[in-house]
């Protein structure tokens, strides 16, 4: 059978060709810091007006040198324009949901809401710092954690001097709070 009445995936999708998105708590919301908001909308932007038509003439371009099964940019191209499409489907369902939370109301405040900053020690006496953001925003890598995650819900709502209970893989373990910061009001 020709590949072209073939459908292949990557994977990414689902039955009707809709974008699997990480999963929110039931009833949650898709909150988001207004600098994340701006970041995956700036990026949707650059995606729609920038490489999309950049690649679509590429691909014009190359479907217009003859032959397409061998053809390496036009091949290239398609594979590209379904990664971008994918993209720009699941950056316009991820904004049609997100709730746009300013976590510089609570400056000043003690207690750990959504953008907080919390410095927090375990029972190791080791202090750590965490930021809490949304799920299409946290990074890791920057000590940023999803407002989701067992350490982000466990000091959701705490004050600076509790002691609470993080349920890990080893069990649950004593931590406290020792810091909570916000950002400025601009």
């Amino acid at each position: 059978m020709s590949k072209a009445f073939t459908r292949e995936t990557d994977g990414d999708e689902d039955e009707d060709g809709a974008v699997e998105l990480p999963p929110l708590p039931a009833g949650g919301k898709n909150y988001i810091t207004p600098q994340g908001y701006a970041r995956l909308r700036g990026e949707l932007l650059t995606l729609i007006d920038d490489e999309r038509p950049r690649v679509v003439e590429t691909v014009h371009w190359a479907a217009k040198n003859g032959d397409r099964s061998e053809n390496g940019d036009y091949l290239y191209g398609k594979k590209r324009l379904r990664e971008i499409d994918r993209r720009i489907r699941f950056l316009t369902k991820r904004l049609e949901i997100a709730e746009v939370t300013d976590p510089s109301v609570h400056h000043g405040g003690e207690q750990v809401f959504f953008g907080a900053t919390v410095t927090y020690a375990g029972e190791d006496g080791e202090a750590r710092r965490i930021t809490i953001k949304g799920i299409d925003e946290a990074d890791n890598s920057q000590g940023e954690v999803s407002w989701i995650s067992p350490i982000a819900r466990t000091l959701l709502r705490a004050r600076i001097g509790d002691v609470l209970q993080l349920r890990t893989p080893q069990g649950l373990q004593d931590i406290e709070v020792l810091t909570v910061d916000y950002p400025a009001p601009h």
